[in-house]
C-alpha cells in the first residue's frame, strides 16, 4: 500500500522557519521525482518546489529563496525547509509525485505563520 506521510507543519512567527517531512512507503522512491504542493483556503493547490531523481532542484517564484527541498533516498524521505516564513505562507502542504499522482495526496501537514 502506497503512502505518503507529511509532518513538521506548525505554527510559526512572520520570519520564522519550519521543516516538514514526507515518507514515502509502498513504492520505489529514488527513482522518482518529488514535489511538495501546498494549498491555502479558498485557493486551488499549487506546487511550491520540485525536486528530481538526480537531485535538481526547482521552485514556485513566491517561495526562491526562502525554501530548500530535498531528499534522502536512503530514508524515502522528501524534505521542505522553510525560512523567512510570511503569513501567506499559511497552508496545508502536501508531498506526492512530479507530476502529482491522483489518488496519493495524503493528508498533509497545516502550516499557520502568524504576522
Amino acid at each position: 500500500q502506497v503512502q505518503l506521510v507529511e509532518s513538521g507543519g506548525g505554527l510559526a512567527q512572520a520570519g520564522g522557519s519550519l521543516k516538514l517531512s514526507c515518507v514515502v512507503s509502498g513504492r520505489i522512491f529514488s527513482g522518482n521525482h518529488m514535489g511538495w504542493y501546498r494549498q491555502a483556503p479558498g485557493k486551488q493547490r499549487e506546487l511550491v518546489a520540485r525536486i528530481t531523481s538526480g537531485g535538481g532542484t526547482t521552485y514556485a517564484d513566491s517561495v526562491k529563496g526562502r525554501f530548500t527541498i530535498s531528499r534522502d533516498n536512503a530514508k524515502n524521505t522528501v524534505y521542505l525547509q522553510m525560512n523567512s516564513l510570511k503569513p501567506e505562507d499559511t497552508a496545508v502542504y502536501y508531498c506526492n509525485w512530479y507530476p502529482p499522482i491522483v489518488g496519493y495526496w495524503g493528508q498533509g501537514t497545516q502550516v499557520t505563520v502568524s504576522s
